[in-house]
């Protein structure tokens, strides 16, 4: 899936059929819902890539809690916008993806 496949698919009621955790929680995210977001990754937390979406919880203005993902995501906080730095994850992992 390419990344303007998945920002089309924000569209839908539902995240892309095979998405791991890491990336349904990065598709509601994209959203706006960080409560199914936050859901989907704490499922899995220790797994660098549902920590580092899980960082996100700059969205909600915690960024020392969001320092502490990134860290344990093994990645340098961001300090950008947020949306760049979730184009920029989603990226990441669809180019990943099988």
């Amino acid at each position: 899936m390419t990344f303007d496949e998945f920002c089309q698919s924000l569209a839908g009621a539902a995240p892309p059929r095979g998405a791991d955790l890491a990336l349904e929680g990065q598709w509601w995210a994209g959203n706006g819902d960080w409560e199914r977001a936050h859901n989907c990754v704490q499922q899995l937390e220790g797994k660098p890539d549902c920590d580092l979406v899980h960082a996100l919880h700059r969205i909600e203005g915690d960024l020392a809690n969001a320092d502490n993902w990134y860290r344990s995501a093994g990645e340098k906080a961001a300090t950008g916008a947020i949306e760049a730095e979730w184009e920029a994850i989603a990226r990441r992992f669809l180019e990943r993806a099988p």
